[in-house]
């Protein structure tokens, strides 16, 4: 994640922290650092706030590790979290905000092709928090 995280090049006033040391697991790792990538650069694209803080973590459950990015960004209401893993999807016009659109998408991608899922807490105005797991 460290290289990720300096692949990405956050600015100043976005702090970006990994909740004590992630585990070492047998995975392909160019998948990994994608989904990291893609997750921390919405993170950081998104932000409005002044000091942004995005927050890298993982826990162990039922055999498998849940890895979350959580931020204090925007927020997403409940309404769009289907919507952002749908390819060529922003929440902001185009012209606001330069987005593809496809980046939660390949992460959405990759995640299934491992048996995993992936999912979305928000409060808008507060910030979301992506989990995923891969099996």
């Amino acid at each position: 994640v460290s290289d990720v995280i300096n692949m990405i090049d956050p600015p100043e006033e976005v702090v970006i922290t990994v909740e004590d040391k992630l585990p070492t697991i047998l995975c392909d790792r160019t998948w990994m650092e994608q989904i990291f990538q893609n997750l921390m650069s919405n993170a950081v694209r998104y932000m409005d706030k002044p000091k942004g803080q995005i927050t890298i973590g993982c826990t162990e459950e039922s055999g498998y590790w849940k890895f979350s990015v959580a931020d204090n960004g925007p927020g997403i209401e409940s309404r769009y979290y289907d919507n952002i893993f749908q390819i060529f999807q922003t929440l902001k016009p185009r012209d606001e905000l330069e987005s593809t659109g496809i980046g939660l998408s390949i992460v959405k991608k990759i995640v299934e092709s491992q048996r995993g899922k992936i999912w979305v807490h928000s409060k808008v105005g507060v910030g979301e928090h992506i989990l995923f797991y891969c099996t």
